[in-house]
């Protein structure tokens, strides 16, 4: 039987004759298509071999499946997903939207010619660092300013360019390790810094670092915890004592601020997290933050402080490999515009909107949502219920932000459904809490509304 079921398998051929092969070719390229074709017929193959198949599929159930192959195989690995988990900065699903300015920004720097490195007034070559020099400067007070392709690249080019070869200073509660196993001990090594921790993990002195000073040593460096907290019996220097030992002892101070908060956040019990613009005028020499954070702009690397050693980094050779490409620097200007006016930014960047969203704003969302979505097939329940957010991204670890959204109880079972929800075109991502499916309107969209809907009820529907 075996044997006469892989003979019916038609050929490549016979099926390619078929008119509905041309709507395969009209959409996808010749080779996707039948690359498609035989994977699909090798699979077919293995299954008849294994008993799985007793029956060969229609000439037209062939080609839908050949259809479904090549879109797959065409298909962008990296797309567009609705999060509902109420990570504000989701780390795994891209951190922070983009303003529709910088947006506008970036797509007019893909489609045209851009004066990256060209001086218009000169009418010679330029340096793409200047674009967001002086908007930096001017939003921060910084004397200078460079921007490289992250953080992690900010830390590495500043170490290795006032420590190479020298020991820094800094405590051992603030030897951090961020996602994808960064850690401050691996880049300070192959910075060519030495490190010296001082102090403990939940307690350091000024005594601590003041006992550390050699003539070896290069730079004191502090770094925000900004993933985790430590609570209780606790002490870190504060930028103020930094700085008062390194003019001490003529030892240049760097702050790893992470995050990228430029104003302070009120009513969001993030008392400590600290303020770029606040922090530099205790009279740090230099402070790195990210872009992709708080501040709500593309992935990037924001060094920030006194002119002689942001000179020094830009000098650097490393700073050729760690260079942003036009595609950031356009985002990153136009998102740091909008911070010239506070509100402003609360209104028109995504990161900050959601932050300070109001919570009853929230909730009439939900229960609008819930009337569209409450008689779908498949649905055993669903509600309207108070929820927490959280800021993500490494950012504010113990700030809890009210929210509401929308508790869903499939007849399917819960692992089942959320599974159809991360496999659709268009993939919905919530968060499970006790058989049920949590979709908290805080990071849910507006755009993204009917797309979640319609989604709703093909994973219940299949």
């Amino acid at each position: 039987m075996t044997k006469n079921l892989l003979r019916q398998i038609p050929k490549v051929d016979e099926i390619i004759k078929n008119r509905a092969w041309q709507d395969i070719i009209k959409r996808y390229p010749e080779t996707v298509a039948k690359d498609a074709l035989r994977q699909y017929l090798d699979s077919l193959r293995e299954d008849i071999k294994k008993e799985r198949v007793l029956s060969i599929p229609p000439l037209e159930e062939i080609i839908s499946s050949t259809y479904r192959l090549a879109e797959e195989q065409v298909s962008p690995g990296l797309k567009r997903v609705i999060n509902g988990t109420g990570i504000i900065i989701h780390t795994n699903l891209g951190r922070s939207l983009l303003a529709d300015c910088a947006i506008e920004a970036i797509k007019n720097a893909a489609s045209s010619y851009t004066n990256l490195e060209y001086d218009l007034e000169k009418g010679t070559r330029g340096d793409r660092h200047n674009h967001c020099l002086q908007i930096i400067k001017r939003l921060t007070g910084a004397e200078d300013a460079l921007v490289v392709n992250n953080n992690a690249g900010a830390v590495l080019l500043v170490l290795n360019t006032l420590a190479n070869g020298k020991e820094v200073v800094i405590s051992r509660g603030e030897l951090i390790e961020i996602g994808g196993s960064f850690r401050i001990p691996d880049v300070m090594k192959k910075s060519g810094a030495i490190l010296k921790e001082v102090g403990t993990t939940n307690r350091t002195h000024l005594r601590d670092y003041e006992e550390a000073v050699t003539l070896s040593t290069g730079l004191f460096m502090k770094a925000h915890t900004s993933n985790y907290v430590i609570k209780g019996f606790t002490r870190q220097l504060t930028t103020e004592e930094i700085v008062s030992l390194g003019n001490k002892y003529s030892i240049p101070t760097y702050f790893d601020a992470g995050s990228g908060l430029l104003y302070p956040i009120m009513g969001r019990g993030a008392h400590e997290e600290p303020s770029i613009i606040q922090e530099l005028k205790k009279g740090i020499d230099i402070i790195s933050f990210s872009g992709d954070k708080l501040l709500g702009a593309p992935q990037a690397g924001i060094i920030i402080g006194k002119a002689a050693y942001i000179e020094a980094c830009k000098s650097n050779p490393l700073t050729r490999a760690l260079r942003p490409d036009k595609f950031t620097l356009a985002g990153l200007e136009s998102t740091l515009i909008l911070y010239l006016d506070e509100s402003w930014a609360r209104q028109k960047i995504p990161t900050m909107r959601m932050i300070f969203e109001d919570k009853d704003r929230l909730r009439r969302r939900a229960w609008a949502l819930l009337r569209k979505i409450k008689h779908l097939k498949g649905l055993s329940s669903v509600a309207v219920i108070p929820m927490s957010s959280e800021v993500g991204g490494g950012s504010l670890p113990d700030v809890s932000i009210p929210s509401f959204g929308l508790a869903l109880e499939p007849e399917m079972g819960i692992e089942r459904f959320e599974k159809r929800l991360r496999s659709l075109k268009i993939p919905i991502i919530g968060r499970i809490e006790k058989d049920r499916l949590l979709l908290d309107m805080r990071t849910l969209q507006r755009e993204d509304e009917k797309d979640l809907i319609a989604g709703i009820k093909e994973a219940l529907t299949g």
